[in-house]
């Protein structure tokens, strides 16, 4: 059955106003965590309301926002997150029995009602104060004035971290978590290594983001996670494309959300749809679904429009129409591995116009290890291939149709397993000009029907393991 998108409810927020200025000071200097606190307490107090922040540079630590509260940001506004982790406490996460430390980020929300951020102002998380970064992201005056400003190198002088106890903190917190403590001092060694989400809000309901440029986060950008009705409307991400983990928009076990008029330019992937990881996802069990993405554009991402690679609870009922990917490592990228369980069905993906693909123009990855884009593997059958269980993901009955790409360096990667093929992949109406052609492995129930191919080296088409598979081209 074809995805039908669900009306998605909006937040309903009380008549009442007030302005940030009246708390704090916007000239760049003043720390304004303290007034952010205040003016949202003051109207949450009368029930909810809008607070405005005018023009300026409003410096913070993190904001923690409430039930029925808008927080505007009014043209030439700036939120600037401050760059002291300090400012930033490491807690004790819980979700749904799941607990963890880590640290708070720069603007978060739990369990809250009818919560906004709207407005034509901009967010910075300050995150380049958190990210390490790789040197071949970077030309040779940008990293020597990197390396200058101060941090560590890691023992190949590849890596550039913020602080030694940032560059050591994985395997640091690896033991911490392996002892299964949750006391955050424990962590402190490991604070800046334990990058926060910019925008984080956790089963909230009736969320509306819209209007604002948000740039620069220290790990993920936007991540609303177990929330409902969800609205994301004519957002600008601007992230640098060496910009470690800052997925522009990752969408986590949310029900009934539309995506729609947005821009996105990040360092990792644009949109993308989650849904846990592994055997906590698992057990957590909410899938993504009922989900409209409309009239996005996403230049330099890993990927335009992504399923996976944490999609453990499920994704199901997404329609993506009328999206153009310019510039984006890949274009429609579907990705998981042994492990993660989970099913991704019924999606329908229109009208999707793509240029200077520097991958796959449409990718599905079984065996996805973290790389920013996955080479063609073939995965073989033998002794070493383990029965389907509740570890192995499903991506089944995906259509995909009026697609055009102009450059790619790869056409199209289908790759499931020997176990689990990829099922029902449908694509119409599908022109590609690309370096390489298809490949198709592991995989039942494929049809082509008027797809072109024009590759300018090797086959047009290769195939392991397929069945009732109907792959017709026009020549």
């Amino acid at each position: 059955m074809e995805a039908v998108a669900h009306a998605v409810a909006t937040p309903e927020i009380p008549n009442h106003a007030v302005s940030l200025a009246d708390f704090g000071k916007g000239d760049g200097q003043t720390l304004n965590t303290d007034a952010f606190d205040k003016a949202i307490a003051e109207l949450s107090a009368r029930g909810g309301g809008q607070l405005n922040v005018p023009p300026g540079k409003w410096l913070t630590g993190p904001i923690k926002l409430r039930s029925h509260i808008n927080l505007h940001l009014e043209r030439g506004a700036l939120i600037q997150f401050s760059r002291d982790y300090r400012l930033y406490p490491l807690k004790v996460v819980d979700i749904r029995g799941d607990k963890k430390v880590d640290t708070t980020s720069p603007i978060s929300g739990e369990n809250l009602e009818n919560v906004a951020i709207t407005g034509e102002g901009t967010l910075d998380g300050g995150g380049d104060a958190w990210r390490p970064a790789k040197k071949s992201k970077f030309s040779e005056s940008q990293w020597h004035t990197l390396v200058k400003s101060g941090g560590v190198l890691d023992e190949k002088g590849k890596i550039w971290w913020p602080s030694r106890g940032a560059m050591d903190g994985n395997r640091f917190v690896s033991k911490l978590r392996e002892s299964h403590s949750l006391n955050p001092a424990d962590y402190e060694p490991a604070h800046q290594f334990l990058r926060p989400k910019m925008l984080d809000l956790t089963g909230c309901k009736k969320v509306l983001l819209q209007d604002f440029t948000i740039q620069n986060p220290p790990n993920w950008t936007m991540h609303p996670h177990l929330c409902e009705d969800v609205s994301i409307l004519n957002v600008t991400v601007h992230n640098s494309p060496a910009a470690q983990n800052s997925d522009a928009l990752d969408l986590e076990s949310c029900r009934h959300a539309v995506i729609r008029d947005c821009n996105f330019d990040t360092g990792d992937d644009g949109i993308c749809l989650k849904s846990g990881r592994n055997a906590v996802g698992r057990r957590i069990g909410v899938p993504t679904e009922d989900v409209l993405v409309e009239n996005c554009t996403v230049y330099h991402a890993h990927g335009g429009f992504t399923i996976g690679s944490e999609m453990s609870g499920g994704v199901r009922n997404v329609r993506v129409n009328h999206c153009r990917f310019i510039g984006s490592e890949v274009g429609l990228r579907f990705k998981s591995a042994r492990g993660r369980g989970g099913v991704v069905e019924n999606i329908w993906i229109n009208d999707i116009q793509m240029t200077n693909i520097p991958r796959e123009a449409i990718s599905f990855s079984m065996s996805y290890g973290g790389k920013a884009s996955e080479e063609e593997t073939v995965i073989e059958t033998g002794a070493d291939v383990p029965p389907a269980t509740e570890e192995t993901p499903q991506f089944r009955d995906i259509h995909i149709e009026n697609v055009v790409c102009n450059g790619a360096q790869m056409a199209m990667l289908l790759q499931g397993l020997p176990e689990m093929p990829l099922r029902n992949i449908k694509l119409k109406n599908v022109s590609i000009a690309s370096e390489r052609g298809i490949s198709v492995t592991d995989a039942e129930n494929i049809s082509f029907e008027n797809v072109r191919v024009i590759n300018k080296t090797g086959q047009l088409l290769k195939t392991t393991r397929i069945s009732k598979c109907l792959l017709d081209f026009i020549k």
